[in-house]
């Protein structure tokens, strides 16, 4: 028998506004990334192609694809286990596999465990309207005690 889904604690809407509120620095400057949707385990992150978010060349640089990588495995974080500030990355992982088109990016983000002290996730990144991956990246958050 197939395992109940998950229920979401937070919608992608309550996930935006907690994101706001926390980190509201993440929008200066120019646009930050974006909560697209959030379901069981997962979430979808959209990164607007912004020159905030440019490397030399034109191309979104690696530094703006990690920062993405790990909002948005936080994003699916805190949409199954509700607001908690202080759930945080202990590892990350990428491996870059492609220059990104000058467009935005879209990352996918997978929770692959979700215990009571660990998370961990991978992130697939790709340009908006490609089908290949830019870049994968696994992680790892610590929670809080709930």
């Amino acid at each position: 028998m197939p395992a109940a889904p998950l229920a979401l604690m937070m919608d992608r809407d309550a996930v935006a506004a907690f994101l706001d509120e926390v980190f509201p620095q993440i929008h200066h400057g120019g646009p930050g990334p974006v909560v697209e949707s959030v379901g069981p385990l997962t979430a979808t992150m959209r990164l607007p192609y912004h020159e905030r978010h440019l490397r030399p060349g034109g191309t979104l640089s690696g530094p703006a694809m990690m920062g993405l990588a790990d909002v948005a495995l936080y994003v699916a974080i805190l949409a199954q286990i509700g607001p908690v500030a202080l759930a945080v990355t202990t590892n990350l992982s990428f491996n870059f596999m492609r220059k990104p088109a000058q467009a935005d990016l879209l990352a996918e983000a997978r929770l692959l465990k979700l215990g009571r002290s660990l998370a961990v996730g991978e992130v697939l990144i790709r340009s908006v309207g490609q089908d290949d991956l830019v870049c994968h990246a696994t992680g790892t958050y610590a929670l809080p005690p709930r």
